[in-house]
């Protein structure tokens, strides 16, 4: 049954229902014919009631509303001017400018593809200015993207906690180091790029130290928020929740100080939450009728016996997983491949003694890098439409940060601890 109904959900998606009722439906159906039909309608009803009704995910909502008032107050684009001061000079310099303006992106929401528009908009007019090729602009910009859901605050691992059951807090702590090490690994390989070829991106014009001191200031707000945030969660003073409820009236504030609030932008940035939940709740709830039917038919459990039996490295088991992950992140939208593969994966993590919180991380990058991965990564096509070049431009800008993010990967496999130290020194 387990095997039918999986094979039922592929092609409901392949004739185009949404996903969400794709899951629901045949874990509906699943439940009744492998119970009762009274246990299937109990289970519909407990979905519901429990995600929606769910305190840790109601973080969610509020995280969107911090993104889009911090995107509002213009801390975003402040973040951008501060960091080409101290970069600009650099062989790429303004690419690596936007990596880190994708980073402060990043500390205040969690979309990939709202960090790639929103630095399209700021970075590409600048880089063109100053005779930067396409191929790098459209490869930084669409990598640089990639961030989003791995610095914290992150949508992905919000969700990814709710269906494993591990702390929220302890997963954004761990995508801190691995974000960081991801950033600095797009900027080695900017500089080496245009080493190699000076004219992808010419050095910029030079800036003072008083002028460069002077730009620390524009910083000021992301930092404020990224400590409201995550310092109140590291400290154990806030929940989750309570940290997001707090990022976005203090970004509803900043916005508010700035002049740059009106109303217009509330009743915007409120729509833009529903529009979010609307689409994100229905998938949660779908998921966990899809994952009490796949537990009830014991595929779980079968897929980790048949892994244990195969006598493989756990190593060699976990890259042949985030080899699929990168394959269908290149075909599907980041929150609903993750929403359906981790219940069927994670009694095979467990069985194999996988640390959940390591994986989330690795999870994480490997989705990302599936928007970006040729042909038919999603930033690829963002990228080609607002840039307006071919995509074919796109392809070839990206494939050396492809390589970045495969580098990132090797050094999480040999050294968990760089996303595994600051989450279990947490309060």
């Amino acid at each position: 049954m387990g095997i039918i109904g999986l094979i039922a959900l592929l092609v409901f998606m392949a004739l185009g229902m949404p996903i969400a009722l794709c899951m629901g439906l045949i874990g509906f159906i699943g439940l009744a014919a492998t119970t009762t039909m009274e246990a299937g309608l109990f289970r519909v009803g407990t979905a519901f009631w429990t995600m929606t009704a769910n305190y840790t995910l109601a973080c969610l909502p509020f995280f969107i509303l911090m993104g889009y008032f911090a995107a509002v107050s213009g801390l975003t684009a402040d973040a951008y001017n501060g960091a080409r001061k101290w970069l600009a000079r650099l062989p790429g310099g303004l690419a690596m400018t936007t990596i880190w303006g994708c980073a402060g992106f990043a500390a205040c929401t969690s979309s990939s593809l709202a960090c790639c528009i929103t630095m399209a908009n700021i970075a590409l007019p600048e880089m063109r200015q100053h005779g930067y090729d396409d191929k790098l602009i459209t490869g930084s910009i669409a990598s640089g993207g990639t961030l989003g859901p791995l610095i914290p605050p992150s949508g992905i691992f919000v969700i990814y906690g709710i269906l494993t059951e591990e702390s929220i807090g302890k997963l954004f702590f761990a995508g801190i180091f691995p974000g960081i090490l991801l950033a600095t690994l797009y900027m080695i390989t900017i500089w080496i790029w245009c080493k190699i070829n000076p004219k992808l991106g010419p050095p910029g014009p030079k800036t003072s130290w008083r002028e460069k001191l002077v730009s620390i200031k524009d910083l000021w707000g992301i930092l404020l928020l990224f400590l409201v945030v995550m310092g109140g969660i590291y400290s154990g003073v806030f929940t989750p929740t309570e940290a997001a409820s707090g990022g976005a009236l203090a970004a509803l504030l900043m916005a508010l100080a700035r002049g740059r609030l009106t109303k217009a932008n509330i009743v915007e940035g409120f729509k833009d939450t529903f529009r979010t939940v609307g689409m994100v709740y229905p998938l949660i709830i779908g998921a966990t009728l899809f994952g009490y039917f796949m537990a009830a038919s014991g595929v779980g459990q079968a897929l980790a016996s048949f892994v244990s039996g195969l006598n493989l490295p756990t190593t060699a088991i976990l890259i042949f997983i985030m080899l699929v992950f990168i394959i269908l992140g290149t075909a599907m939208e980041t929150m609903p491949m993750m929403i359906l593969l981790v219940p069927i994966l994670l009694p095979c993590l467990v069985t194999m003694g996988v640390d959940l919180i390591w994986f989330g991380v690795m999870m994480a990058l490997m989705v990302e890098m599936g928007t970006i991965s040729p042909p038919t990564g999603m930033n690829q096509f963002v990228m080609s439409s607002v840039a307006r070049v071919p995509l074919t431009t796109v392809w070839v800008g990206v494939l050396p940060f492809c390589g970045s993010v495969c580098v990132c990967v090797a050094f999480l496999l040999a050294f968990p601890q760089i996303a595994l130290f600051l989450p279990y020194t947490m309060r």
